[in-house]
């Protein structure tokens, strides 16, 4: 069995950290978000082969699970409390299935080597046809995943595609991002991808891809798929001449560098949304979703969601764009998950569902399960967490979810601001570097009461501003449920 779809390649050269040095830097606040959003395990039978990859949501209201070994189950009762799973094998026959879609009578699945349209023909339940969209890229090894978005409103699907080994490029358009239209064409859309993950919208529709941790990738980051663009990783270059409405990059990026600097010589390049900061926030995220859910998952809407797959975990992101570009931050939400995250999708309650798998002992995930599919639901109850953060021309504007005590918000000794980057490089991975310390030169509450604007001597662009705000308090008294987030600063507000 191919370890292709795991983009867990990151892991092997991870800084060669043991599963002992991970628990000690995780968020500990597992018990505390358990009061707010309680996971609810799914029985799989005994004989089922789940492993999660992809979801979606079927008209009638089940649940749609691709696998890795590319079957493709619908499950009734997934989203009842307690559960009373009924799965039912709709597909079979595809390589990992890790993106599905529901549109006009027929499920569209994303696997290694094809996008596929599915359907039942003869209404007995079972898929009767599968008809292959789009298989114009090139594979020839268990590194060249795809991972696949929904629908877009002009019903293609965006495709990310891996690199060969996770380092080269020897395959047409390993490396790239394309999109493939309800007839099939393919047209690439931009370059530089290494080892990609879930692909989506954000809530202005904007498509985004997970990346992974690697070569020209300090860690693990979110990036905006901007048609024409060069997304870091010069490896796949040489597949321009089969895009000829594409515009090679006349220089490559220089190792031992910063993206800062580099995004000033190469035109086309366009830096990571949302940078994750290695193990903090995340060490092989893996597919997000959008909530849309208008307030039935709590006070989070408009927000990404995304899993990861080594640290079994859930994460929150805000976007925003800046001077033309987009950046934003990423704020924890939810440890504690049974296995490896490889995806998420939300169900019409509102519900959460996660799932996905682990290969072997070999791997260090934090869930020890070898797959399983999970639902966090939200209790109604809502956390005092950190909304979201804005930056401004002079600083930056907190919004909480709660109303928080005015006096100590008022008070600059309230909040720990640092700042840092990454090495744009080559080798794999970066340390944090660069290091600076804002300092706050005042603070405002603001008359609702959620929110506070903190005014800084100075933004640094091109850095991760890392916030600690385990000094505030709601107005009933109440600490955070987390008190660490991170935004990345691609751009200040000229304005």
């Amino acid at each position: 069995m191919r370890l292709s779809s795991l983009f867990i390649w990151a892991l092997i050269f991870s800084h060669s950290l043991h599963a002992d040095e991970d628990l000690g830097a995780m968020w500990g606040s597992a018990q505390e978000e358990s009061k707010y959003y309680p996971i609810v395990t799914i029985p799989i039978p005994t004989g089922v082969p789940l492993q999660p990859g992809g979801f979606e949501i079927l008209p009638d209201g089940r649940l749609a699970v691709g696998t890795r070994r590319g079957d493709i189950y619908f499950i009734k009762g997934a989203f009842e409390s307690p559960p009373k799973p009924e799965y039912h094998l709709f597909a079979s026959g595809q390589d990992e299935t890790f993106a599905l879609s529901w549109k006009d009578g027929a499920m569209t699945a994303t696997s290694w080597g094809e996008v596929t349209r599915i359907t039942d023909n003869d209404g007995d339940g079972v898929a009767d046809s599968y008809a292959t969209l789009s298989n114009n890229w090139g594979y020839s090894e268990g590194h060249e995943f795809a991972f696949g978005s929904k629908h877009d409103p002009e019903g293609n699907i965006w495709v990310a595609l891996g690199l060969s080994g996770s380092y080269e490029s020897h395959s047409l358009f390993r490396g790239w991002a394309v999109k493939v239209t309800p007839r099939g064409q393919m047209i690439p859309v931009c370059s530089g991808l290494r080892s990609p993950g879930g692909v989506g919208a954000n809530a202005q529709g904007v498509m985004l891809v997970i990346e992974s941790q690697g070569p020209w990738n300090g860690c693990c980051s979110l990036k905006h798929l901007k048609p024409g663009a060069f997304l870091g990783h010069p490896a796949s270059y040489n597949w321009y001449p089969y895009a000829p409405e594409l515009k090679v990059p006349a220089l490559e990026p220089q190792t031992d560098s910063r993206m800062g600097l580099e995004k000033k010589r190469i035109k086309e390049l366009v830096p990571p949304v949302v940078r994750f900061p290695y193990i903090k926030m995340g060490r092989s995220i893996s597919g997000f979703r959008l909530n849309k859910t208008e307030g039935k998952f709590g006070p989070f809407d408009n927000q990404l969601f995304l899993s990861d797959y080594s640290l079994s975990l859930i994460m929150r992101a805000t976007t925003e764009e800046i001077n033309g570009v987009w950046q934003g931050a990423c704020y924890p939400f939810r440890e504690g998950l049974a296995t490896g995250l490889m995806n998420l999708e939300f169900s019409p309650k509102g519900q959460l569902m996660a799932g996905g798998f682990t290969t072997s002992s070999q791997w260090p995930v934090r869930g020890t399960e070898p797959f399983a599919l999970q639902r966090i639901d939200w209790n109604g109850i809502p956390p005092f967490e950190i909304k979201m953060i804005n930056i401004k021309k002079e600083g930056f504007l907190i919004t909480f979810t709660k109303r928080i005590d005015r006096e100590i918000a008022a008070k600059p000794a309230s909040y720990r601001i640092i700042t840092y980057t990454h090495v744009y490089q080559g080798d794999y991975g970066s340390p944090e570097v660069d290091h600076t310390t804002p300092k706050i030169l005042g603070v405002e509450p603001l008359l609702d009461g959620f929110s506070v604007f903190l005014r800084l001597d100075k933004i640094v662009e091109d850095h991760i501003h890392d916030f600690d705000l385990g000094k505030i308090h709601s107005v009933e008294g109440g600490n955070l449920v987390h008190n660490k987030a991170y935004y990345t600063v691609n751009e200040i507000p000229r304005l």
